[in-house]
């Protein structure tokens, strides 16, 4: 064997072991895929995702399916093959690390914020429904989380209703919370609370957080409502962007008729108490996804709508969605009339 081709023999083998190694080295970067859809409108363990308690309820058929993103965690560390391969793709995407997490963020903060954000998404959800059907909303504070093996662990729960703190009223004031829980210092802070109706009083003494008093809530504004509407989502799925699709499916459940007309319809966008639609991330990966799902048509946030039109949507339509009364109204038409003119994400300039 001559001397080049030993050197051929020994180096292509180390080129490809070195390529390699560069392809698997991380890269400051977090990648975003289609994730799972869900019908809001569906049955899980035999019972209505969409449960009511003190309304008449109709169960129609039709989907309204909520769309997600699986996006890397924020101690995952991406390879450089996974994030180019990302790059490349018509469904995935990539952006730099600091761009979606704050440098330092461990998967316990980022899953603590997105229950947090599923939580209020879901009271502001059931708030634009009712006040779609003219019920008037009183404010009030809801625990959204509460920490583990924190202070207030075992004491109070999520969505318990903070009615006083240490004998103030609170009166849907959420910043009041914390001003009480702070004047104590390391004091026992008495709350009073509405859990399932019921009144109750409980003690919780703050421990210091670096250096400030903390009983381990994370609290925020809601409504006290007429009745009791609960959405059974998994609780792996966080993050505030279903808003919009359970707001549609709490209405739909508390009126006779089907909304859907028994067809699959899916979409995303946060929603506040008035009905306005926010704003979402990952909408290029959420268009493939509800269209794989059957979808037949997609609600768009008009602030995704540029993006939007760039989303592998094949035949199913794409609408923009302004607000749940558009949502609603454009859907009934597009019932209706599959053909008939919707708002269009082609109109945003």
């Amino acid at each position: 064997m001559s001397r080049r081709t030993l050197a051929i023999v020994i180096s292509v083998p180390l080129m490809v072991a070195l390529w390699i190694a560069a392809a698997m080295v991380p890269v400051p970067y977090v990648t975003f895929s289609p994730g799972v859809t869900v019908d809001v409108l569906s049955e899980v363990g035999g019972q209505e995702r969409i449960q009511v308690q003190g309304h008449d309820t109709y169960y129609d058929g039709g989907e309204l399916r909520m769309t997600t993103v699986s996006v890397t965690t924020a101690e995952n560390k991406v390879s450089l093959f996974s994030a180019l391969s990302a790059w490349l793709s018509d469904e995935r995407a990539v952006q730099p690390y600091d761009a979606y997490y704050e440098e330092g963020t461990t998967n316990e903060q980022n899953d603590i914020e997105s229950s947090v954000q599923m939580v209020s998404s879901q009271d502001a959800a059931i708030a634009a429904a009712l006040r779609a059907l003219n019920y008037d909303l009183k404010p009030t504070v809801e625990i959204f989380h509460v920490n583990q093996d924190s202070p207030a662990d075992g004491k109070l729960g999520v969505r318990d209703r903070i009615v006083r703190v240490n004998g103030k009223d609170i009166k849907g004031d959420v910043s009041l919370v914390a001003k009480q829980v702070k004047a104590a210092g390391t004091k026992p802070v008495t709350f009073t609370v509405i859990r399932d109706k019921k009144r109750s009083t409980v003690k919780v003494t703050p421990e210091k957080v670096d250096g400030k008093p903390m009983v381990g809530i994370t609290s925020g504004p809601s409504f006290v409502f007429p009745f009791q509407v609960a959405v059974n989502i998994d609780p792996r799925i966080g993050g505030p962007s279903a808003g919009l699709m359970f707001s549609l499916a709490i209405f739909d459940t508390l009126t006779k008729g089907s909304l859907t007309g028994g067809h699959r319809i899916a979409g995303t966008g946060t929603i506040d108490a008035e009905g306005k639609v926010g704003p979402i991330g990952g909408i290029q990966q959420k268009i493939p996804a509800a269209r794989k799902a059957g979808s037949e048509l997609f609600l768009v946030p008009p602030d995704n709508c540029e993006e939007a039109l760039g989303g592998a949507n094949g035949d199913m339509r794409l609408v923009r969605a302004d607000t749940l009364e558009s949502a609603r109204t454009s859907i009934e038409t597009w019932v209706k009339n599959p053909k008939a003119k919707l708002p269009s994400c082609k109109d945003v300039k």
